[in-house]
């Protein structure tokens, strides 16, 4: 929620109407943000133009933070420690600035019988986002823009909403960003999910039990403007145009008429595109929801996430389709107001050639894993969310990737983590 301020302002030497008043204010915060010019400032006021457009603006974000300790492990940064698989810095044992996300938004008006229309702009800064928007510069940035677009809305029906710009994927139970997630670390699931689309998305509430989403977009991989053209293993375009790739999603609601299970959400969907990162097909398939129990402080959840990959080059080696699986179980108990205990049960399997191809560049995927993690979260400060986690990573397979220096000869079957993660929202 944006932040309300009532810092006490005192009073001007010179009449100054509301809306100069208001005017003044947004103008400081966001001169503070960097948004808009000092120049554009004094141009603005001297003509007193209207910020009719700008006053229901809201400011959000949060500050993340951690501390991790990497039990027998060494350096290892597996990539579920990080929402990319990327760092912009290693985690590993020691203390660490995860990454600083501002939002500025307003939303389309949902009255009924009314054509509104909104905008969204969120900038993530830090190591975690890295690798968020590899086309940023052409290069690694730790700078990266996420759910940036216009947001319309069209008085059909119920309400038909579009967004055009870049947006989070459509599927998976966890996100990008930790505060919103039931653990700190991601699951083997969200590691083979895409992450960002650009593109266009609409949804549609079709009733209070069902509500569907259909989007295309550039690529299946992440990237502002990322492009999807087909190449041969030597790089030559196999078209002329690029490839799109197209998602869709159902998700339903269970009524007051459910008794205790009302809330409790099932999401299904499909996504299939390019990735243009990997110069391969990719058709990622989902199914996961959260379950109300009888008992009011305990919620289950599940996800099954499963990614077809069409024939491939890694390494200059030409690979024949394979998979890549993973299933994930959540028990989620709210103890207290202030006092909650999250347990996340996974597993991953993937064919044999990503398998090699994972150890063989120390990125700790196995051909079949397990993972429990287990996280106490206990929010003792105003607006402050405070988590200490421990993970246990096992490959199920013997073979060995999480090594405690890069490279595949030096690897053990097991991988802990004690994580302190601490993040102020505002």
């Amino acid at each position: 929620m944006a932040q309300q301020r009532t810092k006490q302002q005192s009073k001007p030497e010179q009449p100054v109407s509301k809306h100069m008043a208001k005017t003044n204010k947004w103008t400081v915060g966001l001169c503070a943000l960097g948004a808009i010019s000092l120049a554009g400032v004094a141009q603005a006021e001297e003509k007193q133009l209207s910020v009719a457009a700008l006053t229901p603006t809201t400011l959000s974000g949060f500050v993340d933070t951690s501390a991790h300790w990497n039990l027998g492990t060494g350096n290892l940064d597996l990539p579920a420690y990080t929402p990319n698989g990327v760092s912009g810095g290693k985690k590993a044992d020691g203390f660490n600035l995860d990454m600083v996300e501002i939002t500025l938004g307003k939303a389309a008006d949902t009255d009924a019988g009314k054509w509104s229309a909104g905008y969204n702009a969120t900038m993530v800064y830090g190591p975690d986002a890295v690798g968020y928007n590899p086309s940023i510069a052409g290069s690694m940035q730790d700078f990266a823009l996420k759910d940036t677009y216009v947001e319309l809305r069209a008085p059909i029906g119920n309400g038909l909403d579009f967004k055009l710009g870049t947006y989070t994927e459509i599927l998976g139970y966890e996100v990008f960003e930790a505060g919103n997630n039931p653990n700190y670390t991601r699951s083997y699931g969200y590691e083979i999910e895409p992450t960002q689309m650009t593109g266009f998305l609409t949804s549609y509430q079709v009733s209070s039990v069902v509500s569907a989403q259909f989007g295309i977009c550039d690529a299946w991989s992440a990237g502002v403007n990322a492009r999807s053209f087909q190449t041969t293993p030597g790089g030559t375009p196999m078209k002329a145009e690029s490839f799109k790739t197209y998602m869709g999603a159902v998700t339903l609601t269970a009524p007051k008429s459910a008794g205790f299970l009302e809330g409790s959400t099932l999401v299904m969907g499909a996504i299939n595109g390019y990735d243009a990162l990997n110069m391969v097909t990719k058709t990622s398939l989902y199914i996961g929801g959260t379950m109300n129990t009888p008992l009011k402080p305990l919620k289950v959840g599940a996800a099954y996430d499963y990614v077809m990959l069409g024939d491939n080059t890694i390494a200059g080696v030409r690979n024949n389709s394979g998979y890549q699986a993973a299933a994930a179980g959540y028990l989620l108990v709210q103890a207290t107001e202030k006092l909650a205990l999250n347990t996340r049960v996974d597993y991953f399997t993937q064919s044999g050639y990503l398998e090699a191809a994972s150890v063989a560049a120390g990125t700790g995927l196995a051909k079949r894993a397990l993972g429990v993690t287990e996280t106490l979260q206990y929010d003792l400060w105003k607006n402050v969310m405070t988590r200490a986690e421990f993970r246990w990573d096992h490959a199920l397979d013997a073979s060995g990737p999480y090594m405690t220096t890069p490279g595949p000869t030096t690897g053990r079957d097991n991988a802990f983590l004690l994580a302190l993660n601490v993040i102020y929202k505002f």
